[in-house]
């Protein structure tokens, strides 16, 4: 099964990684704009696998830059107070 076959997996597998970068010492800044790369490649090359994806990759289509870097820090949160 895929990390993005499940949403619970899908934040799992972001929240873990998230633990992993602030383990090495990766600070707000560089976490933050690894979400959005991560975003910006799931945008153009993941076909969503359920609903939740479905969601996110059309507000990621409809946001400018500065919408897109919010809805990163949105996931980053989100998987960071789990």
């Amino acid at each position: 099964m895929s990390v993005l076959d499940s949403w619970d997996h899908w934040k799992e597998f972001l929240g873990d990684r998230l633990d992993q970068a602030q383990h090495e010492g990766m600070n707000e800044n560089i976490v933050s704009d690894v979400a959005y790369q991560v975003g910006e490649y799931l945008a153009e090359q993941v076909e969503p696998k359920n609903e939740q994806e479905r969601v996110l990759a059309e507000l990621w289509k409809v946001a400018d830059e500065k919408e897109q870097h919010a809805i990163a820090n949105m996931m980053v949160k989100l998987v960071g107070h789990r």
